[in-house]
């Protein structure tokens, strides 16, 4: 079976995007989300995250990044195919999403998307809405959590979150949680924004569901 009919099979799911530069805090939000609503969502942990921590190595060559960004591309479409066929009922909330690789794709490699085999339009029309989170880099706050994958700089942080947000504000459905230097208000006004998008996306699908039945 196609990788494109495993995805059609799977395409009537709500996808909610969770982006940002590193150290936004869309993780820390993706868990206190599933949490405070539990069955409604499943999380479609960051494939990044995964491989790099599995043993992938995360190094500068330049052929070696385009196999990596290319191998978390597909790992990032299967984990969503496969979230979704576990969970028919469910949101799938994406911890990051497909698109995310044009940022980190070698600038002499060529167009990401292109080697990828799909468009921009493509990949952002894979996703009902985004949430961006901004790094809290911006704010000269230190991105340090421990996690042995991030390996970026205050400086590359906030490089990547600019370029992170061009992209994905090209999106219909986007919606931006800047820096907070409290951490709690901006987790509680992300979790917010999540409340009311899942409860927006939910209604207009059982609207849509509805007209279809009535036809």
């Amino acid at each position: 079976m196609s990788e494109k009919t495993l995805e059609s099979s799977s395409n009537n799911h709500i996808r909610i995007v969770l982006t940002g530069g590193p150290g936004g805090g869309k993780t820390t939000a993706a868990d206190l989300f599933r949490r405070e609503i539990g069955e409604k969502v499943v999380v479609v942990p960051e494939s990044a995250t995964l491989l790099f921590s599995g043993g992938l190595p995360r190094v500068d060559e330049t052929h070696a990044q385009c196999a990596a960004q290319n191998a978390i591309f597909h790992l990032q479409r299967s984990l969503e195919i496969i979230q979704a066929s576990l969970y028919p009922e469910r949101i799938l909330l994406c911890d990051r999403g497909t698109v995310d690789g044009a940022v980190y794709w070698p600038d002499t490699a060529g167009d990401f998307f292109e080697k990828m085999g799909t468009t921009l339009e493509q990949e952002l029309a894979r996703y009902d809405a985004v949430i961006f989170f901004e790094s809290a880099a911006v704010g000269d706050m230190s991105i340090e959590t421990g996690n042995p994958t991030r390996i970026e700089s205050n400086r590359e942080a906030v490089e990547l979150d600019r370029r992170l947000r061009d992209i994905w504000s090209q999106h219909h459905q986007f919606t931006f949680v800047p820096h907070n230097p409290s951490f709690f208000k901006k987790i509680t006004f992300g979790l917010a924004a999540m409340e009311s998008i899942v409860g927006q996306l939910s209604h207009a699908k059982k609207w849509d569901q509805g007209s279809s039945d009535s036809e």
